[in-house]
């Protein structure tokens, strides 16, 4: 029996872009998170990408994840691998070499020049293991940690269309992630008040326009809904959202605990987890996709 037909990432891409829609990007760093994100995407029947930081990678296994990626696809669902936020050449490769459908090279902490050098190396050194490989670019800067933070960080610095189109005629990236008012991890009076992240929406549309690819827009957990049928509609393609998974699955297994405190079996704890994850999941996807409200 053959395996389903899987379209590329590119094609997926190419997608997004003509309906004017935006793939859903999660990161995990266990099993509970995979599989919540992949039931969510199967029950929604729509393409969903799974992230991996350089810090998940070496927890989860580089291998492992691309394995569970792979075997997600033998069930027919459009599930796509992210070298998430890679900053280091060797790590980049490393990447591309264990199969992963996307790498994210992140030089946005270092000069610009410095950026630009360092992703066009990535760029060439990527294409030569897989052409068919994916390559992001990321300028201005974001923070650096999906957590929950006290206060913004004060080093925040938004991109601009100019840096844009540089970038991306320098480097010859694939996708770019710019900075337009999103942030890593949720502020405290976000979890805990009806406090949302707002983006910059005209300057989403300028960069759109001058760099001519497709833009992913990390930090979004926490953004306001309504700015991200906006940026969508402005140019963003792909939306990461990690920290509302974190604490999502945080809440899911401290009320399993509290409900069965003297339950040991793993599997009968996790779920709760698991289905914390997979709402938070769902109900991200459908808002991305367009679907419902």
């Amino acid at each position: 029996m053959s395996s389903p037909k899987i379209r590329s990432l590119r094609e997926i891409l190419a997608e997004v872009e003509n309906k004017k829609i935006a793939l859903g990007h999660f990161n995990i760093s266990d099993l509970v998170a995979f599989k919540a994100i992949k039931d969510g995407a199967k029950a929604l029947n729509v393409p969903v990408m799974v992230g991996v930081s350089e810090g998940e990678r070496e927890f989860v296994g580089i291998h492992a994840v691309a394995a569970l990626v792979k075997s997600a696809r033998e069930e027919g669902i459009e599930i796509f691998l992210n070298a998430d936020h890679t900053h280091s050449l060797e790590k980049a490769e490393e990447a591309a070499r264990a199969g992963f459908d996307e790498v994210l090279f992140d030089g946005s902490k270092l000069p610009m020049e410095e950026n630009l050098r360092l992703t066009k190396q990535a760029v060439e050194m990527i294409r030569k293991i897989n052409p068919e490989i994916v390559i992001e670019g990321e300028i201005g800067y974001i923070g650096s940690s999906s957590e929950i933070l006290k206060e913004k960080p004060h080093d925040l610095a938004l991109s601009t269309p100019g840096e844009a189109l540089r970038f991306v005629q320098q480097t010859g990236i694939d996708v770019l992630a710019p900075a337009v008012g999103n942030m890593h991890g949720l502020l405290e009076s976000m979890v805990h008040g009806n406090e949302h992240k707002r983006l910059d929406i005209p300057r989403i549309a300028e960069i759109s326009n001058a760099a001519g690819v497709p833009l992913t827009l990390h930090g979004g957990s926490g953004t306001a809904d309504e700015d991200f049928r906006a940026a969508i509609q402005a140019g963003i393609r792909i939306i990461h959202v990690n920290t509302e998974l974190r604490l999502a699955w945080r809440k899911g297994l401290e009320e399993s605990l509290e409900k069965s405190m003297y339950e040991v079996a793993p599997y009968k704890i996790l779920p709760g987890a698991y289905e914390a994850v997979r709402k938070v999941v769902e109900e991200r996807l459908k808002l991305f996709n367009g679907q419902g409200n």
